[in-house]
């Protein structure tokens, strides 16, 4: 077995949510006083990123101390936030032909600024509270991770990382970690734990299309699901499936959008308690089959997060796990001595982020007007 990954690293397919790990990740630099690093460190989320609003402290501090009303809290702090930003596009509106016409245009633009970075804080403590459910915990800040030189991730946490997909879900899962970490299903236990080496820079860009790739198994399996209901449909009432184009967003009204804090018909990717639906629908086409029969555009249109929010929590997720204080990555861009146990790790982890994040996009969507991603 090759042990060195530094120069091999190679993404999953499609190619493009690869491009676009590639330019979320470093877009922005990760910087944090050292005072703001501390209180997040010990907060007790155990996550890396650092809440920069006072809204998504304190639904931290209510996720921390009273989980019973985490989610009511976060629906009514969205709906606060939306209606914070709304008034001020309104007063926007109403003094275009004033003298201040200026200043609230100045004054409605901050806001927006404010509100969205609020609505991603708690959209990442709404991720943060899926993994919390499955009892793992997002890996630390990369320096924190170091043991006599080493990054490791201990406990893996591999099976409850796993357990929240559909047998579908896992069989293209394990095609992905044998693409970008090298891992085999039948590796031993001293093959798992083989030092390797990896530089940071790459190792981020690899968490990073991971995300991506869980968001888009995500997209592409409610995608799959509804369009097998349509054909359902089509052919009860004697039509049949050819010519369906109907976007998934434009499907999706369709369904209930409760996703986050309740089900989609059963779609939600996750939980091994769902065989028997996934039974049930496996001679009407596999989801890895159906996959690969997407065209450029449906490929992109399922791994290219649809809102500006989504695209900035990868990145500032990203950033806090691999970046150093008052440094960016290029800064940083050290060699890694890990193991392949523990990339596997980073990629779970990745995956299971990508789908929770598509789950609380959805979600939010249906309290707060998230912004259209227009990154290309």
């Amino acid at each position: 077995m090759d042990c060195s990954l530094s120069h091999s690293i190679k993404f999953f397919a499609p190619n493009y949510a690869t491009t676009h790990a590639r330019s979320l990740v470093f877009i922005t630099t990760a910087r944090s006083s050292s005072s703001s690093y501390k209180k997040n460190e010990y907060s007790g989320l155990h996550a890396p990123l650092e809440l920069k609003t006072e809204a998504g402290r304190f639904l931290s501090g209510v996720f921390l101390n009273d989980k019973k009303e985490f989610k009511s809290t976060a629906k009514k702090m969205l709906e606060q936030v939306g209606f914070d930003r709304d008034q001020a596009l309104a007063r926007r509106d109403l003094s275009i032909e004033s003298d201040e016409a200026f200043l609230h245009r100045r004054i409605a633009e901050l806001k927006e600024l404010q509100c969205q970075t609020a609505v991603e804080d708690i959209m990442y403590l709404m991720i943060v509270s899926k993994f919390s459910e499955i009892k793992v915990h997002l890996i630390p800040r990369l320096s924190r991770c170091i043991y006599n030189g080493r990054v490791e991730i201990l406990p893996s946490k591999d099976w409850q990382l796993e357990s929240i997909h559909s047998f579908d879900f896992l069989e293209m899962i394990r095609e992905h970690l044998a693409t970008v970490v090298g891992w085999r299903c039948n590796s031993n236990v001293k093959d798992a734990w083989a030092t390797t080496k990896i530089q940071r820079l790459p190792l981020c860009q690899m968490y990073a299309a991971s995300i991506l790739y869980g968001y888009f198994l995500k997209s592409a399996s409610l995608r799959h699901h509804l369009e097998q209901n349509l054909g359902h449909i089509l052919q009860d009432i004697g039509g049949t499936r050819a010519g369906i184009h109907t976007s998934l967003r434009e499907i999706g009204h369709l369904e209930s959008r409760n996703i986050f804090f309740g089900h989609i018909n059963g779609v939600q990717s996750t939980s091994l308690g769902e065989v028997t639906q996934v039974s049930c629908t496996k001679n009407q086409g596999r989801l890895k089959g159906y996959v690969m029969r997407f065209d450029t555009e449906t490929m992109a249109i399922c791994a290219k997060p649809w809102s500006k929010e989504s695209v900035n929590l990868i990145q500032r997720h990203s950033n806090a796990l691999f970046g150093e204080q008052n440094k960016d990555l290029f800064e940083c861009n050290d060699m890694i001595h890990t193991s392949f146990a523990t990339l596997k790790r980073f990629a779970l982890e990745a995956i299971a982020f990508g789908s929770f994040l598509w789950d609380a996009e959805e979600y939010v969507n249906t309290v707060y007007k998230l912004s259209d991603n227009l990154l290309e």
